[in-house]
């Protein structure tokens, strides 16, 4: 964090990130020199149920906003008294919350990784599930927004009347701010066109819905009102936005955003990114779909990228998790355990048999055909999700020019073990110089929000 003794020159201009994560929410202040001043983080407030249920209640989720601003308000208090100027949050995609007239949530919101919607999704006309990846640039799975409004709607939710707000966007309105759909987290719903932006008449049909369950679109970093005194006198009268989705901010924030290297970011979902400078089309979204890989827009205005993803991470967690590490000193022990290790593992080939770092499956399976240490077990799942990362690789370089170059971020980038194994698939990887890619990155376009009235 920035030296506090910078804090002498005078009132200081603050702005906030907030990263609505899988795991944790964290939030970020930074200056107008773009200097860390405080951040903070608590955990992500999910309800876990059985089968890989996994949803998240309104309520829970202000409180720990709540506490999040809380924990970073009574940071900055030694230091200085100024409010927040500007707020941006970014977020996961495809979790979401349905709203009333006043704005109160009407259910639950489900994380990208729930399982609930695939009868529904199964249940869509025939013309819809075959134009869905053309049209959407999304797989038709039960990762997409649509599959738990479906679901919601058998459970007996009459989504006559009600709004759609993605996690960020619902924060942002939760803070004082315009009830509006920002594009790039649009367009992990399932319910816009890519090639209109607009939202898929046919979809909307099969729902049973009208175009009202859209609040009007916006591109990210353009203002969303200002915030309320609702959470505490340093965040009121901040000018809001919302920055887009989580990975596409941490891309913009690392400044890779050329269309030669992947962004590569690596929480509970490993995302690999590609900038397009235009849509591909229907025809190649279908291709690429069947890959489990999406085509969407960016927060960059008029760009649009390709989204790769495998459940490394999660795979990764729940292996600590059966090994019986919880915390970080478990976890940097494994790791050099790992790294005592050849990449390949002592065990004759085949010992250890993994699955399920595939976008759609998230199930951690192991198969010991000998006894196997953590360590070895732990190799093992890297170097699975390596084979499915190569997979989607090959699948992109059918459609595009294969890369030149990779950038890591996120936090299992910072375990060597992660950094050797994508070393071995990966084109010229290097590591971010950030902890907190999402975070910095929606900072800086809350900063960019006012930086047309920066004092010269």
């Amino acid at each position: 964090m920035q030296d506090t003794g910078d804090m002498d020159r005078g009132p200081v201009r603050l702005h906030a990130g907030l990263d609505l994560g899988s795991t944790a929410l964290k939030m970020l202040v930074i200056d107008d020199d773009g200097l860390e001043v405080a951040g903070a983080q608590v955990a992500t407030p999910w309800r876990v149920g059985a089968g890989g249920t996994t949803d998240i209640d309104a309520a829970d989720l202000l409180a720990s906003v709540r506490a999040l601003v809380d924990l970073v308000d009574a940071e900055l208090a030694p230091v200085t008294a100024e409010p927040l100027t500007s707020l941006a949050v970014a977020g996961m995609g495809e979790t979401g919350l349905l709203i009333d007239a006043d704005g109160t949530a009407a259910g639950p919101g489900f994380a990208w990784f729930d399982p609930r919607g695939l009868e529904q999704i199964a249940a869509f006309p025939p013309a819809v599930r075959e134009e869905f990846p053309g049209r959407t640039g999304l797989p038709l799975g039960a990762q997409v927004s649509v599959a738990k409004l479906a679901w919601l709607r058998d459970q007996g939710t009459d989504l006559a009347g009600l709004r759609w707000l993605d996690l960020p966007e619902f924060v942002v309105a939760a803070l004082g701010g315009d009830i509006a759909l920002e594009l790039s987290l649009a367009s992990r719903t399932g319910l816009i066109d890519q090639d209109s932006g607009a939202a898929w008449p046919a979809m909307l049909d099969a729902l049973g819905v009208t175009a009202d369950l859209l609040p009007p679109l916006r591109g990210g970093g353009l203002p969303w009102g200002a915030a309320s005194a609702a959470f505490g006198p340093r965040v009121a009268g901040a000018a809001l936005t919302v920055a887009g989705h989580d990975h596409l901010v941490a891309a913009q924030a690392n400044g890779t955003l050329d269309a030669d290297g992947y962004h590569v970011s690596l929480g509970t979902a490993e995302v690999l990114l590609r900038v397009l400078d235009a849509p591909l089309g229907y025809d190649a979204r279908g291709r690429l779909a069947d890959a489990l890989i999406n085509e969407v827009r960016h927060v960059v205005p008029g760009k649009h990228v390709l989204v790769a993803g495998v459940k490394t991470g999660l795979l990764l967690r729940r292996a600590l998790h059966a090994a019986g590490i919880s915390d970080r000193a478990g976890r940097d022990a494994l790791d050099a355990a790992v790294m005592e290790l050849p990449y390949e593992g002592e065990l004759p080939a085949g010992a250890i048999e993994v699955s399920g770092a595939r976008n759609d499956d998230g199930v951690l399976r192991l198969t010991l055909h000998t006894e196997a240490s953590p360590a070895e077990i732990f190799g093992a799942v890297l170097r699975h999700s390596n084979d499915e990362i190569a997979q989607l690789i090959a699948a992109m370089d059918r459609e595009v020019a294969p890369a030149t170059h990779s950038t890591l971020t996120g936090g299992w980038a910072g375990m060597a073990s992660v950094r050797r194994a994508r070393a071995h698939v990966l084109p010229e990887p290097s590591l971010s110089t950030r902890e907190q890619d999402v975070a910095w990155g929606a900072a800086d376009r809350a900063r960019r929000l006012v930086a047309a009235s920066v004092p010269s």
